[in-house]
């Protein structure tokens, strides 16, 4: 396979995650590994380079304008990470670069301008807004020391941005760089676009994490930097490389643009689908829903139609079925609907959830096992037992059996389960526990819900997930952190539940169930044809770059001549 091929395959690729990300690092691989660009023997071999490079480091200590440095110590077999051509070379980064050192220690103050301060923050995306960079106070002696030059490459230290750089192209005011900042001055006789592109390579990234291992937090240091392993192509590869990079990245970024544009035609349509569909959801327009062009993701296909369900748009109106006010009559509720609601169909009507409960309750929070309770074992459920729309009796802890179980707070199956209390994300969660084992109680942190006749328990969770309902319940949590919030139950009493009658409440149900699973099946073939794209990129670069296919570089398991390239294998 050729990587022409590659990038006409790339179709068949886009659907993997992060798709043009991993082309990108797919180049940048190649490049460092000689397979970019056909080698020519007539170039300079690169150990003319090195050696010119460490000449001129003797010239530099000599004119004391660098300090002498220890001998780099061997590479050995065990460090090459892949077998370089003919005519390159293997050097320690610091046996190929002038200098490695840390920045200038200075507070930044935006009121001086004569000697910039170039920080880490001030560097985005590989691009300096110069006229931005505060000034520093520093001795004029100091500034020839640290005074960046076009062509410095610069290392983030430590951070969220570790291991990052960026290419000095000019230098429009005199700077110097700030002490977070690892500055990397390579010899005249090496490129140093060809240099910045290796210290973007996987190659570069795989030796800093090996560096940077055991460390309390992610950080590099001049030593790890200086000690990595660089294949050195001859002068003119190294430009030929990187002209082939800037030809390959310009196609990535069409490619990138391509996808964009697709994925906002694909939006377009998906809104388009759902407004269809919420303005006549009927079993005709199911199949604009669904419809792989349009790659609505599950999770908005999940909330149209639980929205559409609480409004009264997803099945049509029985006119036998009557209407909602008569089972409140029927309930005996007094209390008036409430006027700040949205409108519903003219046969529903508005309830507060307070008016139409006719039990809620907390349970008991005792300090239980870290267990599950077993089958004939009493059990306190964890907030966790209760999901949305999703009641996992197996998140339970085991009651000990010191204490005696409280069978007044056992679950029974049909209850409304709430989550009254906890982590902001955990709180006004609903299900119905449906169906659920003996011996199990709830604990204080959930409210159990029972309704009066005529209300079905798995109709009024899902109008309190969606719609009007679940938007006022989401505004009634309070707290004085966002790790532990509550919702009593008088606030909860005040929600609004809209009531529709009994038999269309249970078609609603029906038919939810059935949309969920048609997007629970779309979500399961969406994720397939996602791995596949997946394990396909994952192959493709795998032979391209001849590393296993776990997205690892490779040590080679042939011997190689010390340093040196050789004849690559046709």
């Amino acid at each position: 396979m050729t990587l022409k091929t590659f990038f006409e395959k790339f179709d068949q690729l886009a659907d993997a995650p992060n798709a043009v990300p991993k082309m990108r690092e797919l180049i940048l691989q190649l490049a460092v590994q000689g397979k970019l660009v056909p080698q020519d023997p007539n170039d300079e071999p690169a150990a003319n380079l090195i050696s010119q490079i460490a000449e001129e480091k003797r010239r530099l200590v000599a004119a004391k304008i660098i300090r002498e440095k220890d001998e780099a110590t061997p590479i050995t077999e065990d460090e090459l990470p892949f077998e370089a051509p003919f005519g390159w070379e293997w050097a320690r980064l610091s046996s190929i670069t002038r200098r490695i050192h840390y920045g200038y220690t200075a507070s930044a103050k935006a009121d001086l301008n004569d000697v910039r301060l170039l920080r880490i923050t001030d560097i985005q995306n590989n691009f300096v807004d110069w006229p931005s960079v505060p000034g520093c106070e520093i001795a004029q002696e100091d500034v020839a020391q640290y005074q960046l030059e076009r062509g410095d490459i610069l290392v983030a230290r430590t951070g969220g941005t570790v291991g990052k750089t960026y290419l000095v192209h000019d230098v429009p005011v005199v700077a110097v760089f700030a002490s977070y900042l690892i500055r990397i001055q390579g010899g005249s006789s090496l490129f140093d676009r060809y240099l910045k592109l290796f210290l973007e390579s996987p190659t570069y990234w795989v030796q800093l994490e090996e560096g940077a291992r055991g460390a309390a937090q992610p950080n590099v240091n001049g030593q790890t930097l200086g000690r990595m392993v660089v294949s050195v192509p001859p002068l003119a590869e190294q430009r030929r490389i990187v002209a082939k990079v800037d030809e390959l990245m310009a196609l990535c970024d069409r490619l990138e643009a391509q996808q964009q544009e697709q994925e906002t035609r694909h939006a377009a349509l998906a809104r388009a689908s759902l407004a269809r569909f919420a303005d006549a959801p009927t079993p005709a327009n199911l199949p604009f829903l669904f419809h792989p062009s349009y790659a609505i993701p599950p999770a908005d296909l999940r909330k149209s139609i639980l929205t559409l369900a609480v409004q009264g748009k997803l099945v049509h109106r029985v006119t036998c079925d009557g209407i909602g006010s008569d089972i409140l009559k029927d309930a005996k509720v007094t209390e008036a609907p409430p006027d700040d609601v949205p409108k519903l169909p003219e046969h529903w009507t508005w309830a507060r959830l307070g008016s139409i409960a006719t039990r809620m309750d907390s349970g008991w929070s005792p300090a239980c096992s870290s267990e599950p309770a077993d089958i004939d074992e009493w059990g306190v459920l964890k907030t966790t037992a209760v999901q949305t729309l999703q009641y996992q009796e197996v998140q339970n802890k085991a009651l000990p059996p010191s204490l005696s179980p409280r069978p007044e707070h056992e679950v029974l199956d049909g209850d409304i389960l709430f989550t009254r209390a906890g982590p902001m994300n955990r709180v006004g969660i609903l299900c119905v526990a449906r169906p659920t084992r003996k011996k199990l109680m709830i604990s204080d942190k959930i409210i159990r819900i029972h309704l009066v006749a005529g209300i079905d328990p798995d109709f009024a969770a899902l109008a309190m997930n969606a719609g009007h309902s679940s938007t006022l319940i989401e505004g009634l949590k309070s707290g004085m952190a966002a790790s532990q919030v509550n919702i009593s139950q008088p606030k909860l009493r005040s929600v609004p539940i809209p009531v529709p009658p009994l038999a269309e409440q249970r078609r609603i149900v029906a038919k939810v169930e059935q949309l969920m699973t048609l997007v629970n099946a779309l979500e399961t073939q969406l994720a397939a044809s996602r791995a596949i794209a997946a394990n396909l990129l994952s192959a493709l670069v795998a032979e391209l770059t001849g590393t296993p296919n776990d997205g690892k570089v490779a040590v080679p398991s042939a011997s190689t001549t010390g340093r040196r390239g050789r004849p690559r294998k046709s």
